[in-house]
């Protein structure tokens, strides 16, 4: 059964009253890749009555106003991806698709829809229940940010918003105690993983330079990040708080990261895998193509590539569920009506980054100033791949199942760091796990490129290439790589896309598709790299190409396209 959405739903369960409802720019697909459906599971799971307003029109009231007020609190979030991005190309470009809308076409996510839903509830209903913010949009930018969109800094959303309080990072646990708090009628400022605006910061809690401060002086925001990125680690960090005008934007310690068991039951709650049949008759979401037969198996990334956000939002220390919680996951999935054996990915945010961290981490949080896997994989690291080539081997074995595929990038330099088992999982993925390629993800192949990006070497491509060309003619397979690269990255010059171009040609035999012009996304070290056009860790001055025009190039030299047809060209 799905959450209500409708007021006949309310009626047919005999509820007056809402406890919670949660507004996102998502089409509703109840899936545990989508995570305001995870939220409201978890609340739904604990005894809280929620429903869920997805993608409201605002041109009138009757979807904001359909399911009443809450007694608790509002829950908004842009969905699962920033609505900026979701709407805008990097060149600025407005997008005409989106894969998490009923039909395809980008019509009913609004520019900054965290901002237009929030102010939405206050125009219909005064004097409201609290406003919540999260999911990805609100959660990184939930500090003084730098916005692509309008080259400049913004304040913590919190503010624009207008909003009561913001949950950031994975909420299952945050959202549980806020909900506890309401209920009962105490303070939820204490609870970890929430930010809240206030006039004074909290004793002990580290202040940032003020929002004031990071508009005018880029390296007082390079500063800035510098502690925020430090501080969202559950184990080591601080409390934090930047000054807005006259009231802070107070930022609570990071809250725990869920335990196995917890992980575990968050994923055996009861997911439809579906689109509610409200949102379905307006047409299909082409996300559902392959979120509905895929299974998260863990979270985190210890990766921390500077363009990525994974690392502020989901942690950089990974958690991954049991295999038999998976297992049964599959074997539930495999009882659906439409399914037809093929599970199309089994992974989270990097593939092969399933059961194993570093133990030191654990105890004590990321050491600071020094990366899990760059430059070279840290010793303390212990990389192996058998769980995940034990899992996979389980999985093929679960009747009903005829293909597991791994569909998410994965990382190669562990697998070549893994020297006693990297081998026994690369030979896995490629003999039952890949259907004709496997997406990788170098970005670039110029050395200062990659140091910005925080990617490995052109060595470390080369033999993994060479690797899976072997393995791949083991087991006579013909299968191929299929490469991702951004355009136009910070210190990225037109001499640098042409040296990947002839990289690409001469060493690995292939002329791209798979090009991205780089976005300076919120709460990531490359767009700090972008806004202030400095390396943030050695302040040495970067190029950065901010001319569309200029950017598209950059992309068209490895791509080919846009080039006058042959028989034009002069001799």
């Amino acid at each position: 059964m799905f959450l209500p959405t409708t007021s006949a739903e309310l009626k047919q369960l005999g509820w007056k009253q809402l406890d919670v409802i949660l507004i996102t720019g998502d089409s509703y697909i109840d899936s545990p890749f989508i995570g305001v459906s995870v939220i409201g599971r978890v609340l739904q799971k604990a005894g809280y009555k929620v429903g869920i307003l997805a993608q409201p029109d605002l041109q009138t009231g009757d979807d904001m106003t359909r399911l009443g007020e809450p007694r608790l609190f509002w829950g908004v979030t842009a969905g699962s991806i920033d609505s900026m991005v979701a709407n805008f190309t990097a060149t600025g470009r407005p997008r005409h698709t989106d894969d998490y809308t009923p039909g395809g076409l980008n019509t009913k996510r609004p520019n900054r829809a965290t901002l237009v839903y929030a102010n939405a509830i206050r125009r219909y209903f005064k004097n409201t229940v609290p406003i919540v913010l999260g999911g990805v949009e609100a959660s990184l930018r939930r500090i003084a940010h730098y916005d692509f969109w309008t080259d400049s800094i913004r304040r913590s959303v919190l503010f624009d918003a207008k909003a009561d309080y913001l949950l950031y990072g994975m909420a299952e646990g945050s959202v549980l105690d806020l909900a506890s708090a309401l209920d009962a009628g105490d303070d939820a400022t204490h609870i970890r993983g929430l930010c809240y605006i206030a006039k004074q910061i909290p004793l002990d809690y580290l202040e940032l330079p003020s929002f004031e401060q990071v508009s005018e002086d880029k390296d007082a925001f390079i500063d800035m990040f510098h502690t925020f990125y430090r501080n969202n680690n559950p184990i080591s960090a601080k409390g934090l708080a930047q000054l807005h005008r006259d009231r802070y934007l107070i930022q609570n310690p990071p809250y725990p990261y869920l335990d196995q068991s917890a992980l575990d039951q968050v994923y055996a709650l009861p997911f439809e895998r579906a689109q509610h049949p409200h949102y379905a008759q307006q047409g299909e979401v082409k996300a559902l193509e392959t979120i509905r037969f895929s299974i998260p198996t863990h979270r985190g990334c210890y990766g921390e590539c500077n363009f990525c956000a994974i690392a502020v939002h989901e942690g950089r220390t990974v958690r991954w569920r049991s295999q038999e919680s998976i297992i049964k996951e599959t074997q539930e999935i495999t009882q659906m009506p439409d399914f037809k054996g093929i599970i199309y990915d089994l992974s989270g945010p990097t593939a092969n980054m399933y059961g194993f961290e570093c133990p030191v981490k654990l105890r004590k949080g990321p050491c600071e100033g020094k990366s899990c896997i760059f430059p070279e994989t840290c010793p303390t690291l212990p990389v192996d791949h058998r769980q995940q080539t034990e899992l996979l081997r389980k999985l093929r074995q679960v009747e009903g199942v005829k293909k597991v595929f791994i569909g998410s990038g994965l990382r190669y330099d562990l697998i070549l760091s893994d020297q006693k088992h990297g081998d026994e999982y690369l030979r896995e993925l490629v003999k039952h796990h890949i259907s004709g390629q496997l997406k990788i993800a170098p970005e670039h192949t110029q050395p200062e490129i990659l140091a910005r990006m925080r990617k490995p070497d052109q060595g470390k491509l080369l033999a993994f290439k060479s690797r899976f060309e072997a393995l791949s003619s083991d087991v006579k397979r013909k299968q191929f790589l299929t490469y991702y690269l951004i355009a136009a990255y910070p210190g990225c010059t037109i001499q640098d896309m042409q040296k990947l171009k002839s990289f690409a040609s001469q060493e690995l035999g292939i002329l791209p598709e798979q090009v991205q012009v780089f976005t300076p996304t919120p709460s990531t070290y490359a767009s700090v790299m972008y806004y202030t056009e400095k390396d943030p860790f050695t302040g040495e001055k970067l190029f950065v190409e901010k001319n569309p025009a200029s950017k598209k190039r950059q992309k068209e030299i490895i791509t080919g396209h846009n080039k006058p047809p042959r028989h034009h060209r002069r001799n």
